[in-house]
């Protein structure tokens, strides 16, 4: 495995900017760019090395913007706890398997799952819900069984699967939305610091250029944040923008993916 050179350095400060940009901007969805961006734009050949990397730089951004939305009041930290508990798990189970597949088919199925993400972006969200709602006897199955089950996912791709913990945490509680989002940090948190964990077990996390990868997330987000505050009134315009980005790239992955498998 050879290190990244210094321009891929900086390629991988401006990626996290992107990827940081985006997720100030539209939310939930926008750390999805973050694996073909380092695979495609910072140019890492091997996908196992890009998802052990993107996997702990998502983590570390989730965990700055949970620290956000905890002084806003927003998480609720015992049910976000028990799914997150549930979810660690799977990601041991999914990051495992993920590492056991071939690179290029692996980014042939992030491809695909791209594709899904993006058609969800295109869903609007409810804000209604009940914000009293706590961790119950009730609730408990379904959290525990939605959290095993993104874990699974978050781990063998390497996201932080905050656009499928939002809705599991929504069907398994009825929370609000915007419950859901700052609930959601602490699984992405986790999830993420799973998989690099894993991934990093076998050599697959390159530390410097997750840290200048987190380093430019962090300047894109706040630049994002504000942006988006000033076009509160265009969500849905962005979200359908973002989407089609998503697409196209997802597109591209597939393409790559099927040359370099022999397919075309």
């Amino acid at each position: 495995m050879t290190a990244p050179s210094l321009v891929q350095y900086i390629l991988g400060a401006a990626t996290g900017s992107i990827v940081g940009f985006s997720l100030g901007l539209v939310g939930g969805g926008g750390s999805i760019l973050a694996v073909p961006l380092i695979v495609y734009l910072v140019g890492v050949e091997d996908p196992h090395l890009a998802i052990g990397t993107s996997a702990f730089a998502v983590a570390a951004n989730a965990a700055a913007n949970l620290a956000n939305h905890a002084r806003g009041g927003t998480v609720k930290w015992k049910i976000a706890g028990l799914f997150a508990g549930a979810g660690v798990v799977g990601a041991l189970i999914g990051s495992t398997l993920g590492k056991a597949v071939d690179g290029q088919r692996l980014l042939a199925l992030f491809a695909v799952l791209m594709l899904v993400v993006g058609a969800l972006m295109l869903r609007g969200r409810s804000a209604t819900g009940d914000a009293t709602v706590g961790l119950t006897r009730g609730n408990a199955p379904k959290l525990i069984g939605a959290g095993a089950a993104t874990g699974v996912l978050s781990g063998f791709f390497g996201i932080g699967g905050g656009f499928l913990i939002v809705p599991g945490l929504i069907w398994a509680t009825r929370m609000p939305i915007y419950h859901a989002v700052g609930s959601s940090l602490v699984g992405v948190t986790a999830f993420g610091l799973t998989t690099a964990f894993n991934y990093a077990l076998s050599g697959w996390v390159d530390w410097p250029l997750a840290l200048v990868f987190v380093g430019g997330g962090v300047a894109g987000g706040l630049f994002g944040s504000r942006l988006a505050r000033h076009l509160s009134g265009r969500k849905g315009a962005l979200n359908s923008v973002f989407a089609a980005l998503i697409f196209v790239v997802a597109v591209y992955m597939l393409y790559r993916s099927a040359a370099a498998l022999g397919f075309i």
